[in-house]
């Protein structure tokens, strides 16, 4: 296998196959049974043009009908001369099995697919759901309508077909259409042109394998991208799959005495130099795309805020029964980026498949290091601290409506660069720097990063663990456009909206000038909300200096859209 050596490594979209559509000529049949330098002799074809483009734009009929019909004579003698491709029988055999629908979607007529198939010996045309052939009333390959009408005729959608040939139109069709792409290298084993295969077909393997998703050099390997695309049975994940990808993973962190593997239910951490072990756990219940990003920081964020460095990184994941290996993967490689980014090594975990679940769901145990001195504890704070928050209200709420709800919001009217722009708020939902920041100011006296229930309840859950009563102006608050149009849309509180990506920060009032600007330097926005009044609990909200009700939500807002 070409471009992904192993085809349970690729990091790509994931995808779930629910059908597989075959090119025939070179793909289940040997290439090349048409000698195409004799058919474009015969129709005057040059060898830089494909031979049906030419045909259709020769300007008389009569030569246009004489070109026709010479190539449906090559094309029926190529179908009697022609053998099945090594693999392909048993391949289709095997697809029936799994119960995916099959299809071919080819340039040639429907008679010479026919008689192709009478020299298979197992395979005949009732083993497929559908052919579709230039006799079709569609645009051929490399037009994506081909691959459209498949996908209405087999009652699927596109992104869910896998399309595999061994030629450029093959690939364009699929892509195009949105379908996972397979080119089949038939030059690969060799490094020479097929019989048959002119300069122009050959200087296009390039581009076939540039733009597929997967390449091949044999049938029996696109068995490898099927399963990683079926769905998976209930149950812990199989180790043969979970093998592929844990080798793909670094492990490099030499205080992490025993690493993921298959059999080690456990990490081990060597925490003999450390002053402090900071540990939390939280569940991603809500988001399904970037799941995995949301995982490794809504953790780590809690960690930084103790001032602590995140360090160790465990993770169970559920996924509803009909889950796809891909998508699987997906979030794996997922998880595995971000730790990477942040500096923290993935130890281990849980994988597994299970109807407890509709969608989805990460839980996240992290662990990290300070040093005692270093530690902030919220009971720190003191009457007279000015409070902070970075960025604005709801960063993931916002991200996260974008992406689980984009249609929603267009239909409400809502502009599509506003929309990406929302999307891309996911990738603000780190406090790690401006946390890192405000650790190493004297005048630091507690932080809390903004969850479940918004800024609303991230204030009132601050005032509790502090031990103090909070001010807040309530017209200080920063809150993005973006989230202002998305929660009047949906008629939601921002303040009340998830909100990580934000950092409540109580410091000193002598430090909080040279505090704001070093987090502004850093390029993390940062607002002064309010102040901390006397022991108790409870916000003291104003708007313009007059007291107002400080909002409380049950619930997250966003539980309302789910």
């Amino acid at each position: 296998m070409t471009k992904h050596q192993t085809p349970n490594t690729k990091h790509q979209t994931p995808f779930c196959i629910k059908a597989v559509l075959f090119d025939f000529d070179g793909t289940l049949t040997k290439p090349d049974a048409l000698d195409l330098s004799v058919v474009r002799q015969a129709v005057g074809c040059p060898e830089d043009v494909p031979v049906l483009e030419f045909i259709e734009n020769i300007q008389s009929k009569a030569r246009k009908e004489a070109a026709r019909i010479e190539l449906e004579h090559f094309e029926l003698e190529a179908a009697e001369n022609s053998e099945p491709n090594p693999g392909a029988e048993a391949l289709i055999s095997y697809l029936r099995a799994k119960g995916l629908c099959i299809g071919i979607v080819t340039r040639n007529t429907l008679k010479s697919v026919n008689r192709a198939l009478e020299n298979f010996e197992t395979t005949g045309p009732s083993d497929f759901d559908l052919i579709i052939s230039r006799d079709d009333a569609v645009e051929p390959k490399p037009s994506p309508d081909c691959i459209l009408m498949a996908a209405r005729k087999l009652g699927v959608n596109a992104k869910d077909i896998l399309m595999a040939g061994d030629f450029i139109f093959d690939i364009r069709a699929g892509r195009n259409a949105g379908a996972i792409t397979v080119f089949l290298d038939n030059a690969s084993e060799t490094g020479d042109p097929k019989p048959g295969n002119l300069n122009w077909k050959l200087e296009t393997r390039d581009d076939s394998i540039a733009e597929s998703d997967y390449t091949i050099s044999h049938l029996d390997e696109l068995r490898e991208i099927i399963r990683l695309g079926t769905p998976l049975p209930a149950g812990k994940f199989p180790n043969e799959l979970l093998k592929g990808v844990l080798e793909q993973f670094a492990f490099d962190d030499p205080s992490v005495l025993i690493n993921p593997g298959i059999g080690e239910d456990i990490a081990a951490v060597n925490v003999d130099n450390e002053e402090v072990l900071v540990l939390k756990s939280d569940p991603i219940t809500f988001a399904t795309d970037s799941i995995g990003h949301y995982a490794v920081l809504i953790n780590a964020n809690d960690i930084a805020t103790s001032g602590a460095i995140p360090r160790w990184f465990l993770t169970t994941l559920l996924f509803p029964c009909g889950t796809s290996a891909s998508e699987i993967f997906h979030v794996m490689h997922n998880l595995k980026d971000v730790c990477r980014k942040w500096g923290i090594t993935l130890c281990g975990g849980h994988t597994e498949i299970t109807d407890a679940v509709t969608r989805p769901v990460v839980t996240g145990m992290l662990a990290g290091t300070v040093p005692r001195a270093d530690l902030i504890d919220k009971r720190n704070m003191r009457p007279g601290d000015n409070v902070l928050l970075t960025k604005g209200v709801a960063v993931e709420g916002t991200s996260i409506i974008a992406r689980e709800f984009g249609d929603r919001l267009k239909e409400l009217g809502m502009a599509e660069a506003d929309i990406e722009t929302c999307r891309n708020f996911l990738s603000h939902i780190s406090v790690l720097r401006e946390a890192k920041i405000a650790a190493l100011s004297s005048g630091t006296s507690a932080m809390h990063d903004v969850t479940e229930g918004g800024v609303a309840t991230a204030l009132e859950e601050l005032s509790i663990a502090g031990g103090h009563r909070i001010r807040i102006r309530t017209e200080d608050i920063p809150v993005f456009p973006q989230t202002e149009a998305v929660c009047r849309l949906f008629d939601i509180h921002p303040l009340g909206l998830i909100g990580s990506g934000s950092l409540l920060i109580c410091c000193r009032q002598d430090t909080c000038e040279n505090l704001i600007r070093d987090i502004r330097e850093a390029g993390t926005d940062v607002s002064v909300i309010g102040e901390v009044l006397e022991e108790g609990q409870g916000i003291e909200a104003l708007r313009q200096g007059e007291s107002v009700e400080w909002p409380c939500f049950e619930v997250d807002e966003i539980t309302r859209l789910f």
